[in-house]
């Protein structure tokens, strides 16, 4: 694709493109929105190579503007709703020039904030002529980290060569998994889906109301799915493909949901925000193993850790040192496992639970956890220990038609995983809770604790 993406999106005529809020919006209608987003940015004196921080819901306008944006080849920062000192963080490690906010009613504001942004990755990119997009990550401790991609060479990944679907979008444009959906259903001349609440409830009315027939998702969300029971009260049958990614998935979890979703396709996905989506192939609806796919990427795997060279691959990150080798192949810091060519995802080095030397995997001792009737929900995490270091805990949420008491409920899980796992992946301390144990991204939050 080129950066004419406006002119391509064109032929798609009066087809529904995005619907928001219940009402969609026609190819027609957001080139015409995308084109008085350029007079507006003329009216602003909105140069080329500027860093542009782009915020507001996922509205019809929104995706207008960060076409605008792309077309005018300035630095794009797609920012959501974020608490002040994180949003005042990512706009000084953006180095942020201007800030643009489309509000819900569709009132456009723009604000210049007095910084020069000068880092050598810009520098590139204007060199280039090329747009850029910065994304954060959503690490939990300390800064996240802003990786910067060239939008031109993210733009070549997507297109016209597949059919239009109804796709709804569970993730906003400041994730890479967001602008991937974006991006790929309107190359296509289909429909995207927003919806503002992220509930299961939400999201399958969203299904049911709109035919939608594809969901990206994330497998937290989906485990939240089962346990609302919402699959009984929604018309789910415009279902085709449920895709999944960002964290290991419960086995258990995904048998459950090919039962309850028989003629739905569930299709694993991989793809981090500094290197692009990567296509993959499932083995099979009811496992955990995965192809990746090596149109644009290259794959190695060195002491178990897979290593990812990307043609649209991040030019660095703003703030920290970008962990590629002298080939260009990223370490993603994931543990895997091979089988010939297929590979299944262990989880992030980081968060291996070391007890007295030996290994454990929290996705192992969460799918045993989650084979003791009652447990709903587990999020295990190491906890400090004086006599190994660490140990394991287990955070879990009971199903919502169980009474047991949380002491009785300890103890089973405990005596389960001691017949199932060995003695040093047995969680040492097991705690029932009923708070959140997901990020905004509905991705599970892990740390020692």
């Amino acid at each position: 694709m080129n950066i004419a993406i406006v002119r391509q999106l064109a032929e798609h005529g009066d087809s529904e493109a995005v619907v928001f809020q219940g009402h969609g919006s026609t190819y027609r209608q957001l080139v015409e929105m995308a084109g008085d987003w350029q007079r507006f940015l003329d009216g602003h004196d909105v140069a080329p190579g500027s860093v542009v921080a782009l915020e507001g819901t996922f509205s019809p306008l929104l995706c207008a503007g960060l076409l605008a944006l792309i077309e005018r080849r300035v630095v794009v920062v797609p920012l959501s709703a974020l608490p002040a000192a994180k949003r005042a963080e990512f706009l000084e490690v953006a180095q942020v020039e201007l800030v643009v906010s489309v509000e819900e009613n569709g009132v456009r504001a723009l604000e210049r904030t007095g910084v020069s942004a000068d880092h050598a990755h810009y520098r590139a990119l204007r060199e280039a002529g090329h747009p850029g997009l910065v994304l954060f990550s959503s690490g939990t401790t300390g800064r996240s980290k802003a990786s910067v991609l060239d939008f031109q060479k993210v733009l070549a990944r997507y297109r016209a060569k597949g059919r239009d679907q109804r796709i709804l979008s569970f993730l906003s444009l400041d994730h890479i998994g967001g602008i991937n959906t974006l991006l790929h259903t309107l190359v296509q001349g289909g429909t995207v889906i927003t919806i503002a609440n992220r509930s299961p409830e939400a999201v399958f009315a969203a299904v049911e109301r709109h035919q939608v027939e594809v969901l990206p998702t994330t497998p937290t969300f989906l485990n939240m799915v089962l346990i609302s029971g919402v699959l009984e009260r929604f018309d789910s049958s415009s279902l085709q493909l449920v895709t999944y990614g960002t964290e290991p998935m419960p086995i258990r979890t995904l048998k459950r949901l090919s039962a309850a979703l028989p003629r739905v396709r569930f299709k694993q996905t991989y793809g981090l925000s500094e290197l692009g989506i990567l296509p993959t192939k499932s083995r099979g609806d009811d496992t955990l193993w995965v192809k990746l796919g090596d149109a644009g990427f290259e794959h190695k795997i060195i002491d178990d850790i897979l290593w990812i060279r990307s043609d649209m691959a991040m030019l660095g990150y703003l703030n920290a040192d970008a962990p590629f080798d002298a080939d260009g192949f990223f370490n993603t810091q994931d543990v895997v496992e091979t089988d010939g060519e297929w590979i299944r995802i262990l989880g992030r080095r980081s968060e291996i639970i070391n007890v007295g030397g030996e290994k454990v995997y929290p996705s192992e001792v969460e799918n045993t956890v989650l084979e003791v009737p009652g447990v709903a929900e587990v999020t295990v995490s190491g906890h400090p220990s004086h006599v190994t270091g660490m140990v394991v805990k287990a955070t879990v949420l009971l199903s919502p038609d169980s009474d047991e008491d949380p002491g009785v409920m300890q103890k089973r899980i405990r005596a389960h995983c001691r017949e199932k796992l060995e003695s040093f992946k047995v969680p040492a301390v097991v705690q029932v809770s009923g708070d959140r144990q997901h990020s905004d991204r509905f991705k599970k939050i892990r740390g020692a604790a």
